[in-house]
């Protein structure tokens, strides 16, 4: 009959005693634990000296002897070594503490063994932490889950920071492990979720930190007085190169651990979520981010390789602080979406309230929209729900866009980013590529290549089509790389623009990881702009009726500047103006020209003067028997067609007498011309009273050819008041009135009682 199987926390066992005796003791008990002394873990050391690589070596060869050692011991034994060796926990928090974290300042280059060394403890540390997390390990060797979860929970073996750190630093290629692990903890020990729930305030304790040391009120204090000594306080652009480093690397490291958590264990957004971690980390970003940018970007630091780390930190950063908000917007809204369910609207209108909330946040928004683009978010909500607001869905993508410009950048002519799943599961096998230009591996960054290097970094101009861009954005690209980057020539830099679609943030990424493209890589990157092509004159090519005329300053160098004034002449008065009549003297002699007729000069048939009038016998008459020109009118027939006049302003004379022979000219002409119902030629318009005349002959021919008798004319006026009225006034002025109202507007209420009466309209 086989034997039940036990868990470990009920099992005992029989062990020989000092005294001879055997001893029945429980399987977990401090007296079972082996006596071994694990020694803490030290990082590598820095200056890299033989002596100090040989002893971290030899220190680094005890702790993974000791580890492998721990990981080959049977089950009881491993968890009785566990729970009562004091040594193993501070052995593991040393190593918790003080590995790299990928992204800590890079030192000395270190040697392959010891690179060895650091994977080999990496290796045997996360082992020891997976097989600590597992309750069962098999059929015949578990834990019972109560009890496992009491043991880790009362032994401090997991705690929240221990589980922060764990993400961080395994991960990189462990993260299906790292959930299981972390699943399993807090399913088997609740407590964790109220420790964590303790954890956020201390969280978001760093983001007031960071403002504090910026000069920035946080979230909160702004009806809070201000001290007297705040004036004094540094802020970003005035505090020491080493507060700011310090600073820089805080908020590096602090972003990234968060994301790291939250990226492996969705579940806990639920938990940072109920103490608005959204909104406070968005307003952080706002108001922190760009003062801390700015700071990078115009202090003058010794090490240009510290300005372009610190840069490079900076991008991180602003890149997990938008990862972490899409990460909270996923677990609590999209993703219930995308599952379905009875309260699809409700997380719909959560979604909605928090892109409202984005929208005073322009540059918040327009990164998060780069990164995550709020229109296929929109367009999920509008496929899920067909009923949704269109106005409200507007107005976001309106909001959206004046995000982008108010921050004076375009919008990627092609962001292709997945959505509806979670963020792990988004990117590529080898590590996530962000719109920053960095692809985080387990040693580190490592620069994206192809779509994938579309990146994001705050300057003032941004990335667009090369089409599009003006002078004033071109040199505003080049500014912003220069910034960075002063070393290198403009011309260097206009080559990298054009090779990247004139993308200032890929060329600076692509330059400080010496990435680029082969042509431009053998560029030399000092060299200068090329000079602009002088413009032809535009005088040489202009043309205008005032060319060489006495006041032409294009083509003459003096001109008399006694014939040119403004206004009226020194010396002169209104009436010598006003007399002066010299250029109407000129015109006039200028139309009288007109009126000469050239003499024709008469020569012999076929025979051809020279200038200088003598006879050319050498003459070919081959062509004289063709008439050209022999059937166009002559001068004098083109005159006489059309006599010159000569007009009124430039004759001399008395006016009576050119009014006497313009009558004479219209009695010259002939008697069937002379129309008198036409108007003479010099007449504008007829005499209304004249038109009115022939219109009433016309009328009373018309009625005495029909034989209709006219009407008698009425008289309503009558004679002035007081004087007395005729009957036939008194008669006129009854019947206008009767009769007024037959039409226009004065029967309108007679008609409408008319149609009302026959049912016309409804009453």
């Amino acid at each position: 009959m086989a034997c039940a199987i036990v868990p470990l926390d009920e099992q005992q066992v029989t062990e020989p005693s000092v005294v001879g005796k055997d001893r029945t003791l429980p399987a977990l008990h401090p007296d079972r634990k082996e006596e071994r002394c694990f020694v803490p873990y030290k990082p590598p050391p820095e200056d890299g000296s033989p002596a100090q690589v040989e002893e971290f070596l030899e220190h680094a060869k005890f702790i993974t002897e000791d580890l492998e050692w721990l990981l080959a011991l049977p089950h009881d034994k491993f968890w009785c070594q566990v729970v009562f060796d004091e040594t193993l926990q501070k052995c593991l928090d040393s190593y918790l503490r003080h590995a790299s974290r990928g992204l800590d300042p890079a030192g000395l280059p270190c040697s392959p063994a010891v690179a060895e060394a650091q994977r080999h403890i990496h290796r045997a540390v996360f082992m020891t932490f997976l097989r600590m997390a597992t309750h069962k390990e098999s059929k015949e060797n578990f834990l019972t889950p109560s009890v496992f979860g009491e043991i880790i929970y009362e032994n401090f073996l997991f705690d929240i920071p221990k589980i922060l750190d764990l993400c961080v630093l395994f991960g990189k290629g462990n993260t299906q492990l790292l959930h299981k692990m972390i699943e399993n903890i807090f399913t088997q020990q609740p407590g964790y979720y109220s420790d964590l729930d303790e954890a956020v305030p201390s969280v978001l304790q760093v983001f007031d930190t960071i403002l504090d040391k910026c000069g920035l009120q946080c979230e909160g204090a702004a009806m809070e007085p201000m001290k007297l000594s705040a004036n004094g306080r540094p802020t970003a652009m005035t505090m020491s190169q080493q507060d700011l480093l310090d600073l820089v690397l805080y908020l590096c490291d602090s972003t990234t651990t968060i994301h790291a958590f939250l990226d492996i264990y969705p579940p806990a957004c639920s938990t940072f979520q109920s103490h608005s971690f959204l909104s406070r980390l968005v307003s952080f970003y706002e108001s922190a981010v760009p003062d801390i940018e700015k700071a990078v970007r115009k202090r003058n630091f010794t090490d240009k390789s510290l300005k372009e780390d610190l840069w490079k930190r900076m991008c991180h950063s602003c890149k997990r602080m938008v990862e972490v908000a899409h990460l909270l917007l996923q677990h609590a809204c999209l993703q219930p979406i995308l599952e379905g369910g009875d309260n699809i609207q409700t997380f719909a209108e959560e979604l909605l309230q928090h892109f409202t909330s984005f929208l005073p946040e322009k540059r918040f928004l327009s990164d998060y929209d780069e990164q995550f683009p709020i229109a296929d978010d929109i367009s999920l909500l509008q496929q899920a729900l067909p009923l949704i607001d269109e106005t409200r869905t507007s107005y976001l993508l309106q909001g959206v866009q004046s995000a982008w410009d108010s921050v004076g950048r375009r919008r990627p002519r092609g962001h292709t980013q997945t959505h509806g799943l979670p963020a792990a599961q988004g990117g590529a096998a080898g590590g996530r590529a962000s719109p920053l230009g960095l692809r985080e591996s387990g040693e580190g960054w490592e620069t994206p290549r192809g779509a994938e290097a579309s990146q994001y970094m705050p300057h003032k101009g941004n990335n667009g089509a090369a089409g599009s861009l003006g002078a004033g954005e071109l040199e505003s690209l080049l500014s912003s790389i220069r910034e960075l980057l002063p070393d290198l020539g403009e011309g260097f830099l206009l080559a990298c623009l054009q090779e990247y679609d004139y993308s200032s943030e890929l060329v600076i990424n692509n330059i400080l990881e010496d990435r680029l493209a082969p042509g431009l890589d053998q560029l030399d990157r000092a060299m200068p702009r090329a000079p602009k092509e002088e413009l032809p004159p535009v005088l040489s090519e202009r043309s205008n009726v005032f060319d060489d005329d006495e006041f032409d300053v294009f083509h003459r160098d003096k001109v008399d500047m006694s014939r040119i004034w403004k206004g009226r002449r020194k010396g002169e008065s209104a009436q010598e103006v006003l007399g002066d009549k010299q250029h109407i003297d000129a015109q006039r002699d200028r139309y009288r020209a007109y009126e000469n007729v050239v003499d024709e000069v008469m020569v012999e048939p076929g025979a051809v003067y020279t200038l200088d009038g003598d006879y050319d016998d050498e003459y070919d008459d081959t062509y004289d028997v063709n008439q050209v020109g022999a059937n166009d009118l002559d001068g004098d027939s083109l005159l006489s067609r059309r006599p010159f006049t000569l007009p009124l302003v430039l004759r001399t004379g008395n006016k009576a007498q050119f009014e006497l022979e313009e009558e004479e000219e219209e009695d010259t002409r002939p008697m069937e011309n002379q129309n008198p119902n036409h108007a003479p030629r010099d007449q504008f318009c007829q005499d209304p009273a004249l038109l009115r005349e022939r219109a009433e002959a016309r009328r009373a021919a018309f009625h005495q050819k029909k034989g209709v008798r006219p009407e008698p004319a009425g008289s309503v006026v009558g004679q002035p008041k007081g004087q007395g009225q005729t009957q036939e006034t008194l008669q006129d002025r009854r019947k206008k009135e009767a009769s007024k109202g037959r039409g226009a507007n004065h029967n309108r209420r007679n008609m409408a009682d008319r149609k009302r009466n026959k049912g016309m309209i409804p009453s």
